[in-house]
């Protein structure tokens, strides 16, 4: 892949009132780790997600994914998400290619409330968008509606359960 592709590493730094952070790829093994950590950590032991359904086939090596990982300014991992693209997506998006999916955005307890998973949906957006795609689509928990309305993501259809949680599905075009 050329330095300039879409799969180079590459970092942003957002500022909060209260904390800054850094998006960036998680591009190598640490990197991913922290995110896995991220994830069992809010969605496994938190949220008591099963294991076997937090992590899935979009989660190994070759997969048509994108994971980002936020981290404070002392390096430590704040939250991660990912973006499926390709055939992953369009999977999900009723064959629509040109749709990204956004999911598994984790943001740890102590950087709940600071900006941090705002980063983390624009980084995941600035990829789609260096990927081709023309919008994103995510499934949010209900009671988190209004976080990602206010990023301008807009509802559509009913509430349906992932697991034991209520969600909506939402999108957002580019």
């Amino acid at each position: 892949m050329s330095p300039g592709g879409p799969d180079r590493v590459r970092e942003s730094s957002y500022e909060s009132a209260e904390r800054s952070c850094r998006v960036r790829i998680a591009g190598d093994p640490a990197d991913r780790a922290a995110c896995f950590a991220v994830r069992e950590e809010v969605f496994v032991v938190e949220q008591r997600v099963p294991a076997d359904i937090e992590y899935d086939a979009f989660d190994e090596p070759g997969a048509d994914t994108v994971h980002l990982l936020a981290v404070g300014a002392d390096g430590t991992p704040l939250g991660a998400g990912r973006l499926l693209h390709g055939p992953a997506a369009a999977a999900r998006t009723g064959g629509d290619a040109s749709v990204g999916v956004l999911g598994r955005l984790a943001v740890t307890a102590a950087a709940r409330g600071l900006g941090i998973g705002a980063a983390l949906v624009r980084g995941i957006e600035e990829a789609a968008r260096e990927r081709g795609l023309a919008a994103v689509d995510l499934h949010a928990q209900s009671h988190a509606l209004g976080f990602y309305e206010r990023l301008g993501y807009a509802a559509y259809g009913e509430e349906f359960f992932e697991g034991s949680t209520p969600h909506r599905a939402m999108r957002r075009e580019l």
